[in-house]
């Protein structure tokens, strides 16, 4: 969904579908302003014991938007934008491990995570080499892509 969807994420969802209370009150704890981070939403879909998918319906179904991507490639307010540049070169070992977990053609966002912890280096980095190669990441493990 774009920008100019905020505040209708439930309309991705059936009609009359409705949030877990279990989750939505855990999200409703952690959310300031209606928005929850990516991190944070990891660190409840953890204690929940839920998948990630399920903490991003119910965000949804509450309207509540996901911020601070950890790849950098939404939420943060201009200005204070992540820096998601491009990398100046990327290892071949890298690119090997990206290109043959891509779907489609693009990389999906569980995927570039599990590189990340395989090669130990931050998650950022996965999303600047993907910027490099031209790759787009998708889909987005909380659904907002």
């Amino acid at each position: 969904m774009t920008h100019s969807d905020a505040g209708h994420y439930s309309a991705k969802h059936a009609p009359g579908e409705n949030p877990d209370e279990r989750i939505a009150e855990a999200i409703r704890g952690k959310a300031k302003n209606v928005e929850l981070a990516c991190a944070e939403a990891e660190r409840l879909s953890a204690a929940l014991g839920v998948p990630l998918a399920e903490i991003g319906r119910t965000l949804d179904l509450l309207e509540f938007r996901i911020v601070r991507c950890q790849l950098g490639l939404f939420g943060y307010p201009a200005g204070k934008a992540r820096p998601r540049a491009a990398a100046a070169a990327v290892a071949p070992e890298l690119e090997a491990a990206i290109r043959n977990h891509l779907a489609d053609g693009r990389l999906p966002c569980k995927a570039a995570w599990e590189i990340a912890a395989e090669h130990k280096i931050a998650r950022i980095k996965i999303s600047s080499a993907c910027e490099t190669l031209m790759i787009r990441i998708k889909p987005c493990q909380l659904g907002a892509f």
